[in-house]
């Protein structure tokens, strides 16, 4: 089983790397990257040359491509001693090629030969000019651009899933002091009053690499960290699992002692404290609380996240599309062409052909009229905003299993065992419930880790009519605002959880039929 399983990982991984290969085709290939721009005001007010740099600079943060100005050529030289401050200032290229002094025409010269030979394509915008004067945005520009092969994407991208934090987090050349990790059995987050270890770094991404507290699971880190893909535009800079799990609703304020020694009522989770550089020196209010640029902190808030109210509705739904749909088969199957047959095949025939949209409608103006609440609030502590959510979500799940199990079971029935244990004296209850119901239950329950793992993904109509603030339209609000990183990580989570879905269905279902062998060997 060791080797099936095996296999079975490493042909799936292999199916994640192909789906998010073709994934970024289409994004990278295929589609319009100029649609980015479709709702950016900033890119609309620009003109001539300002607007075409501004619109690369896009395109690299959105990762279509790899940017380098003749500015940062400068800066490199700078950098690495060749050039001083004074002598970069004054390198600046003419408004045409004919207007570089020749110390410029041989740094131009350079920069296109280092950058060519890269596979870059150098690019001078002569200056704008509008009756003798620089047009607005008209400014002079050289730069060297590249698309970005999907080679190097899906490496950058895998390589990058999984990261440790380390002392060489925050660049050399900041000022932070001595780089390292301290421990201490007295975190200073709770004023050093009472025993919680902690262990601290400086030089980290992260302050705190790992922690207690007095929440589930109890000990918390951060020094280990999946990143499946930032965003650009839908939470800027943060990444896609983060996204998902932050928490929703007002804040929640509790007595906070921050590094200065200041105390006072605060949402701010100094565990989750990250590397901003320069940000404490330039806010009066950090520079109060702090004591470092280790500033950036998640708030902490009542509700839950939007995998946690997605998962929440999604598990109870499966739950009870289990607990009806699969008594409900059973008792079709049992009474096959009777009057409940024919009233659960309507059920079936009617979810199929009427549009999930309309039922779903339909169930929240019947539970409106009777007084549940038929939108969600994420600072109402009422359990009873679940109910038609719940219930909507489930019923296309109690169809499935009613439609199916009774397929399955009808088609037992008319097996040749069936035959040989009625001739072999069974009573059909026996037969029915030890030999039918176990052989035709197989594949239903191949599906169970699937419908589990697939409530976290949240439904996207549902999720829509009843507001409820889940992932379910966390795919399409990406796609429509073109945020790439967003739709690959997506995309590899849904990937990553079918995969992981199907593993766990083939070893529930050889649990349950020992017939099921996934060795070579002959039985």
């Amino acid at each position: 089983m060791a080797k099936y399983l095996i296999k079975r990982l490493l042909r799936g991984l292999a199916s994640i790397v192909v789906v998010v290969a073709i994934v970024m085709v289409l994004i990278y290939s295929l589609l319009d990257r100029q649609g980015i721009f479709a709702a950016d005001t900033t890119y609309t007010k620009l003109n001539n040359n300002a607007k075409t740099m501004y619109m690369y600079r896009q395109w690299q943060k959105y990762g279509y491509l790899d940017f380098i100005t003749y500015a940062d050529f400068l800066n490199g030289l700078v950098k690495s001693g060749e050039l001083t401050a004074e002598e970069r200032d004054s390198m600046g290229i003419g408004r045409t090629a004919s207007d570089d002094s020749p110390e410029v025409a041989a740094l131009v010269e350079r920069f296109t030969q280092e950058y060519e030979s890269q596979g870059f394509k150098v690019v001078r915008l002569k200056a704008v000019v509008a009756k003798r004067k620089l047009a607005t945005g008209g400014q002079q520009q050289l730069f060297a651009t590249r698309d970005r092969p999907l080679i190097d994407r899906l490496i950058k991208h895998f390589t990058g899933i999984i990261t440790v934090d380390n002392i060489h987090y925050v660049p050399e050349d900041r000022d932070i002091g001595e780089r390292g990790l301290t421990f201490t059995t007295h975190d200073p987050v709770y004023g050093g009053e009472q025993f919680a270890p902690a262990i601290m770094g400086n030089g980290t991404k992260h302050k705190y690499l790992l922690y207690f507290d007095h929440q589930f699971p109890f000990i918390h880190q951060n020094l280990v960290n999946v990143n499946l893909g930032l965003s650009y535009s839908i939470d800027t800079g943060v990444d896609v699992l983060q996204i998902m799990n932050v928490t929703q609703g007002s804040y929640v304020l509790s007595p906070t002692v921050f590094p200065t020694g200041l105390k006072e009522s605060s949402a701010d989770d100094l565990h989750s404290a990250t590397y901003m550089a320069d940000t404490r020196q330039s806010s009066k209010v950090l520079e109060e609380r702090f004591t470092d640029d280790y500033t950036g902190v998640v708030t902490l808030k009542g509700g839950k996240s939007k995998m946690g109210y997605s998962f929440s509705i999604g598990i109870l739904a499966t739950c009870l599309a289990y607990l009806l749909g699969v008594p409900l088969g059973i008792i079709m199957a049992r009474h096959k062409d009777g009057l409940v047959d024919k009233i659960g095949t309507f059920y079936i025939v009617f979810i199929i052909a009427v549009p999930s949209l309309s039922y779903i409608f339909l169930f929240k103006a019947i539970g409106g009229s009777f007084g549940l609440p038929t939108t969600f609030d994420v600072n109402s502590s009422n359990a009873l905003m679940y109910l038609l959510p719940i219930i909507s979500l489930a019923l296309p799940s109690i169809a499935n299993l009613m439609k199916w199990l009774r397929r399955y079971m009808v088609d037992q029935m008319n097996s040749d065992y069936v035959k040989f244990a009625r001739s072999g004296g069974l009573s059909e209850n026996e037969i029915f419930f030890k030999h039918i119901l176990k052989n035709a239950a197989i594949p239903i329950i191949h599906g169970i880790p699937g419908a589990v793992l697939f409530s976290m993904t949240g439904a996207l109509i549902t999720e829509r009519v009843y507001v409820v603030p889940g992932v379910g339209d966390l795919l399409t609000r990406a796609i429509n605002a073109h945020d790439n990183g967003v739709i690959v990580g997506v995309t590899m989570f849904y990937a990553l959880l079918s995969v992981v879905s199907i593993i766990l269905g083939d070893i529930l279902m050889s649990m349950v039929d020992p017939r099921i062998s996934f060795s070579n060997e002959s039985r």
